[in-house]
């Protein structure tokens, strides 16, 4: 006996087969991160394929962190790669894609990164305003307080100018990345200093509590409690803006980009930058000697070497030798 094969009605209408879509759609949300091909560029933005029921759109002012003219700078026909939803549905199912979020993520992500590493990066001033000067760091905007932008010319003609900075201030949060010019400089300033070492600079400002010192295009701190051993009301009884000085270098911050300065540490006599103030320009380096072989002193003690130890090349003291100056806090 032959079997014969019977045809089954299984029913599977139109509606059964939009359900069954339905079932296995993927939702999609405001958020995510998905991969999408791009099928039409239009003018003013592009409809993308990312396996939903309707094209999704990117608009141009989405398309990438910095400003563009068309859409054609970033996204060519066919081309597949990484969008961020930015909104659900519109009322015809469609979805609002963006690149410039994912590209925005990932920049505040490296500066971060950069900031971990205490990075100096380079960039170009796009705009000044009263506060100070515009850059873009990773895409991001940056701002440099005019109190770090150590420069001679004018905030104006700084525009176009690339300078090195470091930075003060990384807060996605609250979209804050503040940068320094003169910590930058001040670093790779001090790169090429050393603690004890005696350098000449000019005076370019006076405040009542010392005076900026210009050591080759960086500015120092003379505290006024560093200038003499003898008690000082103010920094002008003993400067004017434009002196040519010798200082030595007591403290290098490099953290705050900071460097500290002193006169007193050099004078042969207590007093002597009050009263004669040439004479401690002339033995400067001599005294910075000495102060260099205390600190070593200092430093061979907190260590827990004997005296003996490591001073073999300390020359003895005379009866001539006045006793060297004790370093002292600013």
């Amino acid at each position: 006996m032959v079997n014969q094969e019977k045809t089954l009605d299984v029913g599977f209408t139109h509606a059964d087969f939009a359900a069954l879509l339905d079932r296995y759609d993927y939702h999609f949300n405001p958020g995510d991160i998905v991969a999408g091909t791009v099928f039409s560029i239009e003018p003013k933005g592009a409809l993308i394929d990312i396996g939903a029921k309707t094209a999704a759109y990117i608009p141009i002012q989405e398309m990438s962190i910095n400003r563009i003219e068309s859409p054609e700078e970033v996204l060519q026909p066919n081309e597949t790669r990484e969008f961020f939803i930015l909104a659900d549905e519109n009322e015809e199912g469609q979805l609002t894609l963006s690149i410039r979020r994912i590209e925005y993520m990932r920049a505040w992500e490296r500066v971060r990164q950069l900031q971990a590493e205490d990075a100096t990066v380079r960039s170009q001033v796009f705009a000044t305003n009263r506060g100070g000067a515009l850059v873009r760091i990773e895409g991001l905007r940056g701002f440099i307080p005019g109190s770090h932008i150590s420069t001679r010319v004018n905030k104006e003609e700084l525009v176009g100018e690339e300078l090195p900075l470091k930075f003060l201030e990384v807060d996605e949060e609250r979209n804050r990345l503040v940068l320094s010019h003169r910590r930058a400089l001040v670093e790779r300033k001090m790169n090429k200093l050393e603690v004890g070492e005696v350098v000449v600079g000019t005076v370019r400002g006076i405040k009542p509590y010392g005076a900026f010192i210009d050591i080759g295009g960086v500015s120092g701190l003379l505290h006024i409690s560093e200038i003499s051993h003898d008690h000082i009301d103010t920094p002008h009884s003993v400067f004017n803006v434009n002196d040519q000085v010798k200082v030595m270098i007591i403290d290098l911050d490099a953290e705050r980009g900071r460097i500290s300065l002193s006169t007193k540490q050099l004078e042969p006599e207590p007093g002597d930058m009050v009263k004669n103030p040439q004479l401690v320009y002339e033995k400067a380096e001599e005294m910075a000697e000495r102060y260099r072989q205390q600190l070593l002193q200092q430093q061979q003690q907190a260590a827990g070497e004997t005296p003996e130890e490591g001073m073999e090349d300390i020359p003895e003291a005379t009866e001539d030798d006045s006793p060297a100056p004790i370093l002292q806090e600013a």
